[in-house]
């Protein structure tokens, strides 16, 4: 049987070139990027190409970028280091109720901690409004946490926005731009954003390897503590063959092939949508239109097919999706997104959704295989529940 992957936006799997960059790194430099000698030096000068090769990528300063071990890490870096850096000037913090669960669960925690979090509502196509922004704004906000890209529907966020919005005040912003970053165009400086979370897993790059942009103008509190690595920013001996993975997956984004790339995705979500119509199955999309949103992404909702028979049915056809972020895949609560979308843990589409994710590997062939294999297990489930059936 063959298998198909289309649960991009949980995780990529590693180009070849990436895999080439790393093993290379692996075999060859093995060195303490902190030692002086010459297999030091080595591995130091892979670190110093890999830091102004990711910094070019967002027009940063090549000294703002701080390794860290993933997206959750930087998350937490961002949130947990202007808390403790900032906490004088007040307590109040604002993120959107669509956030990934390492913004959510780390502001959850914060309450815990006497910190006000406000959650800020979205529409029903998963977009927070700059003017819920400016209303939530106090004099004792430290910091907005708006995510650019939404990991289970796809919505881009007005970070741009939302940045110049906070121009002229005391907040920090930061944004999770992992699902973005690899897919859109990111200027930090025209997006006037303080901080911005990134995984190198979601771009075709290793697990376990992540950056946080951090603004020249921060002084953060480091959330790991012990060597003076990373500029004292983030203790622990670098890990130069992933880090170098990660940079190699990010010169091979080169503005003509994000272009490209974006073009590819947008065809491969269209024409599941343009096949599921042909087939006449029943469905409707979570989040925004299709040309508006990443177009990796697609969140649909399968009148009347549950969610876990679908996955379970197309996974023994050979198709890996998902019913929303791998990071709660083994949790029995129901997607904070959707209920976000639709306002009730009880609405239909919480149950009965499929998100499909996109990725370099997937072709229109594969396309019209999984179109094909969803229209099957539709009809057949809902021919049962039909009387003369």
């Amino acid at each position: 049987m063959n298998h198909y992957y289309f649960d991009n936006a949980a995780t990529t799997p590693m180009s070849p070139d990436v895999v080439q960059a790393m093993s290379a790194a692996l075999a060859n430099d093995f060195g303490n990027a902190s030692s002086t000698h010459y297999y030091g030096r080595q591995s130091h000068h892979l670190l110093d190409q890999s830091r102004q090769t990711i910094a070019r990528s967002i027009h940063a300063k090549t000294d703002e970028i701080v390794f860290t071990s993933g997206g959750t890490e930087s998350d937490n870096t961002a949130i947990l280091g202007t808390v403790a850096a900032y906490h004088e000037r007040g307590r109040h913090l604002i993120t959107t109720a669509v956030e990934h669960p390492a913004i959510l669960k780390t502001m959850h925690y914060l309450e815990t901690q006497g910190y006000e979090i406000t959650y800020l509502p979205v529409d029903r196509e998963g977009r927070v409004s700059v003017t819920d922004v400016q209303a939530a704004l106090r004099p004792d906000t430290i910091l907005v946490s708006v995510m650019m890209g939404n990991n289970e529907v796809g919505t881009i966020q007005p970070i741009a926005e939302i940045g110049q919005l906070l121009k002229h005040h005391q907040a920090i912003f930061h944004t999770d731009a992992v699902q973005a970053y690899g897919i859109l165009d990111i200027d930090v400086t025209a997006l006037g954003v303080d901080l911005l979370s990134i995984s190198g897993h979601k771009l075709h790059g290793p697990k376990g390897i992540g950056f946080l942009y951090m603004n020249e103008r921060l002084n953060l509190e480091p959330f790991m503590h012990g060597g003076e690595q990373e500029h004292l920013r983030r203790a622990g001996t670098e890990n130069i063959p992933s880090i170098v993975g990660l940079a190699q997956a990010v010169a091979d984004l080169t503005p003509e092939r994000k272009v490209e790339k974006r073009e590819q995705l947008q065809t491969l979500k269209q024409t599941l949508i343009t096949d599921l119509k042909a087939k006449d199955v029943d469905f409707e999309i979570n989040g925004p239109a299709p040309q508006e949103g990443l177009p990796h992404v697609l969140n649909l909702w399968l009148r009347g097919v549950p969610t876990n028979l679908m996955l379970m049915k197309l996974d023994l056809k050979g198709f890996a999706v998902s019913g929303g972020s791998a990071c709660t895949a083994g949790s029995l609560e129901p997607s904070h997104v959707l209920i976000a979308l639709y306002g009730d843990e009880h609405a239909p589409q919480i149950s009965e959704s499929l998100r499909i994710s996109f990725g370099d590997q997937n072709t229109i062939e594969s396309v019209h295989k999984l179109a094909e294999a969803i229209a099957e297990i539709t009809e057949r489930f809902l021919g049962r529940l039909t009387p003369e059936h």
